[in-house]
């Protein structure tokens, strides 16, 4: 069984109120949920987090070396802005699948560039709330754990 941390970042707490033309009626407490319940269906343990601080993310990114297999993140605008988390993730060494609820290409054009794309193992973006499951499957398949 592996461990996997899915890790949510600035207003995502938001989920299914903010701009759900956007995001989805899908609230972060559902993400969670199919988060886990997908894991465990798969023989894995997933734990969730959520925050809007940038140094927070770091910490927990710093903290999952050791404690996790994998990480899946969805760094919310610091996707767009963050150095600190592209050093982080390239300091753990730590395999990240990179997540977007929305086609961040197909958008305003400051949300096209990803800090963080060069130190990910992927990207899945533009498929909603499945789109986490997507993910998760990824990051299984990477690491050689899948069912």
């Amino acid at each position: 069984m592996s461990a996997i941390l899915v890790l949510n970042g600035p207003n995502l707490n938001l989920l299914g109120l903010r701009q759900p033309e956007i995001y989805g009626h899908t609230t972060l407490a559902d993400v969670e949920a199919m988060c886990v319940a997908h894991g465990e269906a798969h023989g894995h343990h997933v734990t969730c987090r959520q925050s809007n601080h940038e140094g927070a993310l770091v910490d927990a990114i710093h903290a999952a070396r050791g404690t996790f297999e994998g990480v899946l993140l969805n760094a919310g605008a610091y996707t767009h802005t963050s150095i600190a988390l592209h050093d982080a993730i390239a300091g753990t060494q730590m395999p990240v699948v990179e997540l977007h609820l929305s086609n961040i290409h197909a958008r305003e054009p400051f949300r096209h560039k990803s800090m963080i794309a060069p130190v990910v193992i992927g990207m899945i973006c533009g498929f909603g709330a499945p789109g986490y499951t997507l993910a998760l499957d990824a990051l299984f398949g990477h690491l050689g754990v899948t069912t």
